[in-house]
């Protein structure tokens, strides 16, 4: 088994989370968000992004708007619904309780009594 594997299913599953947190903080153009992904080393390529973006669209957490601009063709921007900016609170819960659930984990001592020495992730 390849540790990258397993790497590359944990971004995934926090893909969604990320677009939304991204989007939350006001209107963004898909390759900014695309951007500022890679630079968080999620690892997302367009392929990955636009049909995340049109299935968060079309479950109505998602809305956009086109602009014009001065370097070509009009930008589609995107912001959260209401209904998406509810999600995200819950999916911001559910992160809490994960990363608690993972820290109960990590720090319960061995069956010897010592704690494991920590994993860096």
């Amino acid at each position: 088994m390849k540790v990258e594997n397993t790497q590359v299913q944990m971004r995934k599953g926090i893909l969604e989370f990320c677009i939304l947190e991204i989007i939350a903080r006001g209107e963004v153009y898909a390759s900014d968000m695309l951007e500022e992904l890679t630079q968080a080393r999620m690892i997302v390529v367009e392929g990955t992004l636009y049909p995340l973006l049109t299935r968060l669209k079309n479950a109505g957490l998602l809305d956009y708007t086109w602009k014009e601009s001065m370097s070509g063709p009009p930008r589609k921007y995107y912001t959260l619904t209401e209904a998406g900016t509810e999600f995200l609170q819950q999916l911001r819960l559910t992160w809490e309780e994960v990363e608690d659930s993972i820290r109960i984990i990590r720090t319960k001592p061995s069956a010897s009594g010592s704690p494991e020495l920590p994993v860096v992730l």
